[in-house]
């Protein structure tokens, strides 16, 4: 799969699974966009996405913030002049039970993982229809299909992903455009890092091939929808879990 000279943007790729897709992409070609709220974290990516001898724009915008996003879309347009894919991954949890769940703690997570995908895409498809060319990924989640306790709003975001996505496909499908998700399960990250064994062989019983996955399978599985070889694809999910769900 070459995606040489191609743009992407990818949101939340200072770490974990949004930075592995950067990577990914840019090891297959794909010059990057990317947001990331900490700087420390940002100049991190783009160091190693341009230690791949990719160009690279790391930005510091919020993706809940629709200025900013049409900002971002802006400065990547006049930075590369075009944009070929995008990839919703920015996302936050603030977990609880229901009973403790503030309106804060609900608004705060749809903001981010909902409208901010609202947000991104709007911003982008109005080129994408231009070039009458492109590729949009979404990432959900497993719980967005199984429910969670504790994630009632996290939950709730990433299973409304799916309308987004279906609808998204149908009303691009004749630009050219897909419009995708992909759906990890239990990923290796640093937050799944800090659990106990107790809660680690929980989780893994749960899941049939034995083990959590990485983030670079989760970047694999958008590197394919993004590219030629998924072309006849859209508004699908595509489950990333080990055979859990």
């Amino acid at each position: 799969m070459s995606f040489s000279d191609k743009v992407a943007i990818v949101t939340g790729a200072g770490r974990g699974i949004g930075k592995a897709i950067a990577l990914d992409l840019a090891g297959a070609g794909c010059d990057i966009v990317f947001t990331n709220r900490t700087k420390a974290l940002a100049e991190q990516t783009q160091a190693a996405i341009e230690a791949l001898g990719r160009k690279c724009l790391a930005v510091q915008a919020d993706v809940s913030d629709s200025a900013a996003v049409d900002g971002l879309v802006k400065e990547a347009l006049e930075r590369f002049g075009r944009i070929d894919i995008l990839v919703n991954n920015a996302g936050i949890t603030k977990d609880t039970l229901l009973l403790r769940m503030s309106p804060e703690d609900w608004r705060s997570v749809m903001a981010v993982n909902l409208d901010g995908m609202f947000y991104m895409t709007r911003a982008v498809i109005r080129t994408m229809v231009r070039q009458r060319s492109g590729r949009i990924v979404n990432l959900s989640s497993v719980v967005g299909f199984t429910g969670n306790p504790g994630q009632v709003n996290y939950a709730s975001s990433k299973a409304a992903i799916v309308g987004f996505t279906k609808s998204v496909a149908r009303e691009l499908g004749s630009r050219a455009i897909t419009c995708n998700i992909v759906a990890p399960g239990f990923i290796e990250t640093d937050m799944t890092g800090q659990l106990d064994e107790a809660q680690r062989k929980a989780i893994l019983d749960q899941v049939p091939l034995g083990r959590m996955g990485t983030a670079e399978d989760v970047a694999k599985a958008v590197r394919f929808l993004v590219s030629e070889d998924a072309s006849y694809i859209t508004g699908t999910v595509l489950h990333v879990n080990g055979g859990m769900y």
